[in-house]
């Protein structure tokens, strides 16, 4: 495998998971409070990435100022988009808290400046047009009419998560900055930003029930150590408009896992809607692909004549058929 399809598939992995994530956080809020739940989802990550950490060699144990400087303000960004998502689902329903953030794939590239050159083309947008309307047809295949709170809070949560996701890029990209110790600041940045509120509440905490506490388990070490870990592992590797285009997927997840065990129905709109999103999210991946590789043209000044050698560029090449095997 490439590393460019490994890449992808890494956060279409994070993606999957991240769609299941509504359902699971709409379980554990129905039975502990908002804040509770991202307190315990937190203290829960930063003490694996803490174990993880403290397993390696004395040298790899340390922090570096980079990884502190960037850990500290994606932490805070990171807590808020967790912050009004949590909220938001509360208000709303699981298929369509997931619809609504994945309009992060068409704020991200407006906030983006980083892993392509110069302005995204205009076929770019065309494809998260798709992905826009894909979401139309998902909110109207599962009843969405009327914006509720929890809606309104969602679509605050993917301007935060875009800027986040943007940042990620901004703050990571050329640097030495190791995913699971810019992952760990992040974790112990949101466990002190939510312990204060939580902590007359903790005794609640500890007589949670069992299927409770999986909930919990499952929101710390998959939907937020490993989905932090690798996205920030896969942003280094790519561009922040292409992660946020393949993470664009989630709504298609969230939809699945609701039909699987949330007993939701499938409707003739909602499977157009998850076609068309996986169209127009694959459709800019390669559009973005493309530009972010395309080698960067000089263009002649226009006091200057071109070179004599250059001359035979202007002359239209020989038409030449393809051979196939």
């Amino acid at each position: 495998m490439s590393e460019i399809r490994r890449t992808d598939a890494v956060l279409l992995l994070v993606a999957l998971v991240w769609g299941s994530s509504y359902l699971s956080a709409q379980t554990a809020t129905a039975a502990l409070p908002v804040l509770l739940v991202l307190f315990a989802r937190y203290a829960l990550s930063a003490l694996t990435c803490l174990g993880v950490i403290a397993s390696r060699k004395r040298g790899a144990r340390r922090w570096t100022r980079a990884e502190l400087r960037a850990g500290v303000p994606l932490g805070v960004t990171q807590a808020a988009v967790l912050l009004v998502e949590t909220y938001g689902v509360t208000h709303t329903s699981a298929a369509n808290a997931g619809l609504i953030i994945s309009l992060t794939i068409v704020l991200t590239p407006l906030l983006d400046r980083s892993g392509h050159r110069g302005a995204l083309p205009v076929s770019f947008f065309a494809a998260t047009g798709v992905c826009v309307l894909a979401v139309g047809l998902l909110m109207s295949g599962n009843g969405f009419h009327t914006p509720r709170l929890g809606d309104l809070l969602m679509l605050g949560a993917a301007l935060i998560r875009a800027g986040h996701v943007a940042l990620v890029g901004r703050f990571t990209t050329g640097r030495a900055i190791r995913p699971l110790h810019l992952t760990t600041v992040q974790t112990l940045v949101g466990t002190a930003l939510f312990l204060p509120a939580t902590a007359h509440d903790l005794p609640t905490l500890a007589h949670a029930a069992p299927a409770t506490w999986a909930q919990l388990i499952y929101l710390a070490l998959f939907c937020s150590v490993f989905a932090f870990l690798a996205q920030t592992w896969a942003v280094q590797r790519t561009s922040a408009s292409r992660a946020s285009l393949l993470l664009g997927t989630e709504p298609v997840w969230a939809v699945a896992v609701g039909i699987a065990l949330g007993g939701e129905h499938l409707t003739a709109l909602t499977g157009l809607g998850a076609a068309l999103m996986v169209a127009g999210t694959y459709w800019g991946q390669a559009v973005e692909r493309a530009h972010r590789s395309a080698p960067q043209r000089r263009r002649p000044s226009p006091h200057t004549s071109p070179h004599p050698l250059d001359k035979e560029s202007e002359c239209p090449k020989a038409h030449t058929t393809p051979t196939t095997t």
